[in-house]
């Protein structure tokens, strides 16, 4: 499949988030990040910790072509399930990693430095730390600058820990690094503007006519039931800019044309 045509999608990982104990901020900082890039995100699941039900996400996962970006569940408690799904997903066994474990390690010694414990790899709570980097065989680390532990990066997969400051890092090291040859492939503008005193079923047919027109343009109608005072419908278009530009101007004539108004209504 041609790079320029690659979907990329998120899965996020956690019992807390479904429950709202927590609250998603991966979904919109990889929007961002993947908008300073010219990529989009083109869909996302939200999981439960549940093994079975994280092993039967990503085997379908594995099985597309897409870049997937996955957050949650790569720590070192029972309820962190992520590195055994992704290795029962791919058929492989786990295996520690030689160089998250040389990070670990650090991590470790770093931590005694500051009196935080002890850099004894020997020891239970050391060697603990060390399934963090038990990763499926095959698999490639995923640097960490906040605290050296690393994720993993297998089949176009980017496993890394729920916690944004960790994991917003990584996410920007892997599209820097990884994929930098995808950045601003496809030149792609949205426009939009605000029409009043329009039903949306009467616009509707103007915006199938534009994408039979511009078979490279989509359009979209997101109607406001008035939060502004003024129920409104917001039109727009996506898709390269010559095109969209021709489109956009023929959407706002036919909203024109059909009775609707540019402007909120006067009181």
């Amino acid at each position: 499949m041609s790079t320029t045509t690659r979907k990329i999608r998120s899965i996020i990982i956690g019992d807390e988030i479904l429950s709202g104990r927590r609250q998603d901020k991966h979904f919109p900082k990889l929007i961002e990040l993947l908008g300073q890039r010219g990529l989009q995100l083109e869909g996302a699941e939200f999981i439960s910790d549940e093994r079975s039900v994280i092993a039967e996400t990503l085997a379908r996962s594995f099985r597309k072509d897409d870049i997937v970006f996955c957050c949650g569940g790569i720590g070192a408690t029972p309820d962190d399930q992520t590195r055994q799904a992704a290795a029962e997903a791919l058929g492989v066994d786990l295996a520690l990693h030689p160089e998250a474990e040389r990070l670990i390690a650090e991590r470790c010694a770093d931590n005694e430095r500051r009196g935080q414990g002890s850099g004894d790899m020997s020891l239970p709570e050391n060697q603990q730390r060390l399934q963090m980097g038990v990763f499926p065989v095959g698999a490639e680390i995923v640097p960490n600058p906040y605290n050296k532990i690393p994720g993993f990066f297998i089949r176009d997969h980017t496993f890394m820990p729920g916690f944004p400051v960790m994991a917003w890092p990584m996410m920007e090291w892997t599209l820097d690094t990884r994929y930098i040859e995808l950045h601003h492939k496809q030149r792609r503008v949205e426009h939009s503007f605000l029409v009043f005193k329009l039903p949306e079923s009467r616009i509707t047919p103007a915006l199938e006519e534009l994408e039979r027109r511009w078979p490279g343009v989509k359009a979209f109608s997101l109607p406001s039931m008035g939060e502004t005072g003024h129920p409104h419908i917001d039109l727009g278009v996506k898709g390269e800019p010559e095109a969209a530009a021709l489109a956009l101007e023929f959407l706002r004539g036919e909203a024109l044309k059909m009775g609707g108004q540019l402007n909120p209504p006067q009181k």
